[in-house]
């Protein structure tokens, strides 16, 4: 604020006016006059707001994953660098160690449940049904090592049909993942305005990215209660099929090896071979074409 001080103080506003409207003191003003900002201290501060950035859409990061994005965003510096100024903030990662027995909270959800019930007992419940294609869809993120390190897939399931309409792998399991997996989804359905996404509190759920993407489709968001499984079961239980018919059949040399099993699985064998008792002993691909059919008919 000293440079627009020192402007309006050029126009014939005097210095005192300025800063008592904008709440800052005089004498700092006067010391920022006679040694102002220098190169060093400005290349600072937009590295470090290319930090911040980048630790606010995936809190769950270190510094070196966050140096990694400022350098995307044309802020590049050395490791070492962005580790002092994380530090000097308190910019950590949202699994860190907790420090002196302050453990961090979780986060807080940005969307309602908007699946549970009460029972006469007064007991939450889930209800993950839909009457039609595109009214409620589930998400979660898994993760497998390789080889080369660990892979992860967010997948998003259609509650109709059990089918997974949409998913994205990759090396990093940053708030893109998610976002990701919500276009493909969008791109292979069409029309899904209205259509709840219900996840837990992953930080790539609760993402600006996330919630930006949800909005510009026109979607509902819908979050679990924290620590309780039981939210997202009907999405999990997906991923339990997915760890014993894929992940832990064998060990996985590369990534690419990986992902290449993982999608093969889910469009071959899941979507088209896997018959569930769920359907009526359909397959999900089966299950939608005689469904949907007389629906499209009928309108």
């Amino acid at each position: 604020m000293y440079p627009l001080v020192r402007e309006l103080a050029g126009d014939g506003i005097p210095v005192a006016v300025t800063c008592r409207v904008l709440k800052i003191a005089r004498q700092p003003y006067y010391r920022w006059l006679q040694r102002p900002v220098t190169a060093a201290e400005l290349e600072q501060a937009y590295r470090a707001n290319a930090l911040f950035d980048a630790h606010k859409d995936d809190p769950e990061f270190g510094y070196r994953f966050l140096v990694d994005e400022a350098r995307d965003a044309g802020e590049p510096m050395a490791d070492r660098t962005a580790w002092r100024i994380c530090s000097q903030l308190g910019w950590w990662s949202a699994f860190g160690k907790p420090k002196k027995g302050k453990a961090k909270k979780p986060g807080p959800p940005v969307h309602d449940d908007l699946c549970a019930v009460v029972d006469e007992k007064g007991r939450i419940r889930h209800e993950f049904t839909a009457e039609a294609p595109n009214e409620l869809w589930l998400t979660y993120i898994t993760e497998h090592r390789t080889s080369e390190g660990k892979l992860y897939v967010c997948a998003i399931k259609d509650v109709y049909s059990n089918r997974i309409v949409g998913y994205s792998i990759d090396s990093r399991m940053k708030s893109r993942l998610a976002v990701a997996a919500l276009n493909n989804a969008v791109a292979r359905r069409g029309d899904v305005a209205g259509c709840i996404v219900h996840s837990d509190r992953g930080s790539q759920f609760r993402s600006r990215k996330f919630v930006h993407a949800l909005n510009r489709h026109g979607m509902v968001g819908s979050m679990g209660r924290v620590g309780a499984a039981g939210d997202n079961a009907a999405m999990e239980s997906f991923f339990s099929l997915l760890q014993k018919n894929v992940l832990d059949r064998r060990a996985w040399a590369t990534r690419e090896e990986l992902r290449i099993a993982i999608v093969t699985w889910i469009e071959r064998t899941y979507h088209r071979r896997r018959r569930q008792a769920a359907l009526g002993r359909l397959t999900p691909i089966e299950f939608e074409t005689i469904m949907t059919a007389p629906a499209t008919q009928a309108a």
